[in-house]
């Protein structure tokens, strides 16, 4: 499944025992309906964890930040660990800093 808007992309791809949501583009407040169709696709397919993949992020603001904390909210409620990768080591340091890497595994 893909869901995109003009400047984001989201991919949900099933693997073997997880599912892949791969972003694409800017996180930001206009990603929000993105990322959660794509976030409720990955779970009805009943996945052990959830992979956020970055590698094709360009761009994380606040609002987005605030989009991934939601995510990790609602895949805690439902115990789906998460885990991230493909962050570059600016994303990866406020991940740190916003305690995210607290609950989501960075790979």
């Amino acid at each position: 499944m893909n869901v995109k808007t003009d400047q984001f992309m989201a991919t949900v791809v099933q693997n073997d025992d997880s599912t892949t949501i791969a972003f694409q583009g800017e996180i930001n407040g206009q990603a929000d309906s993105g990322m959660t169709a794509a976030y409720d696709e990955a779970v009805s397919l009943d996945p052990a964890g959830i992979v956020l993949d970055f590698n094709q992020v360009d761009y994380i603001n606040s609002t987005g930040i605030a989009l991934i904390v939601g995510l990790l909210a609602k895949a805690r409620l439902v115990n789906i660990p998460l885990t991230a990768v493909g962050l570059t080591e600016h994303y990866r340091e406020i991940f740190t800093i916003t305690r995210l890497s607290d609950f989501i595994e960075i790979q």
